[in-house]
């Protein structure tokens, strides 16, 4: 029988490059929100629960989703992806099953990726799967570093990141499927001892290799699809991928 599903979006930047005092995730491509677009492949794929980490005018995002089938968490203070997703653990107290952890920001994402991360997470019996993605210029993303037999090793934050480090093209989209009692065990180790002084929901994944837990890697057919938007002029770039898809 396949494992129950649940989703925890993480929406609650305030998106300060975007020129505007909208929550990032409400800025729309082609007519609907980002983050609108996000819970929608949540549904697609399955989620029988959907939390959205909201933060910075989190009565936007809640008018916005209203009459969706999602619950909302709230992170008051923007502390890192790790901190993220400890506010959703309350609404997950009493789930079994697989957690997808998405970004509100990545408007090109598609069902059939996430199907195909979902489904290498349960073939290969793993505990925690990241999708990655190859890029020919993969600044400002956090980069995977791989085993000498291949398989994931850690990440790194480009702000950690030595110049050996920077080379490597593979990174890490920010996308997960999650054991989720081993997700919010994990959570609890997790501390601050990086350039941002935040909480990065990558460090539980060299604490899961530590005990010898099963970590796996989808990498993504398409790079563009795990581009998140930080800019106006990024958005305008997701807009005109979309419209050629059309």
């Amino acid at each position: 029988m396949p494992s129950a599903l649940a989703t925890i979006i993480l929406a609650a930047g305030k998106g300060t490059r975007m020129k505007s005092d909208l929550p990032k995730v409400l800025h729309k491509v082609l007519e609907e929100t980002m983050v609108s677009r996000v819970v929608r492949q949540a549904e697609a794929v399955g989620s029988e629960r959907t939390v959205v980490v909201i933060g910075h005018k989190k009565e936007l995002v809640e008018r916005e989703l209203a009459g969706r089938r999602v619950v909302f968490a709230v992170q008051a203070e923007q502390l890192g992806t790790g901190h993220a997703v400890m506010m959703a653990q309350p609404s997950l107290e009493d789930f079994s099953g697989d957690v997808l952890v998405l970004a509100g920001d990545v408007p090109l994402l598609t069902a059939e990726t996430l199907r195909k991360l979902i489904r290498t997470h349960r073939e290969h019996g793993a505990d925690a799967t990241v999708l990655s993605a190859v890029f020919e210029d993969p600044y400002g993303y956090g980069r995977i570093v791989r085993t000498p037999e291949g398989n994931y090793s850690h990440s790194v934050e480009e702000k950690d990141a030595d110049d050996e480090i920077r080379r490597i093209r593979e990174i890490n989209s920010g996308i997960y499927v999650f054991k989720a009692e081993l997700l919010f065990h994990y959570l609890r180790f997790i501390g601050t001892d990086n350039v941002q002084g935040e909480y990065y929901l990558t460090e539980v994944l060299p604490l899961m290799r530590k005990d010898h837990k099963t970590v796996a890697l989808q990498v993504a057919d398409d790079p563009d699809e795990i581009q998140g938007v930080n800019t106006v002029a990024q958005l305008k770039e997701a807009e005109e991928k979309l419209k050629a898809l059309q």
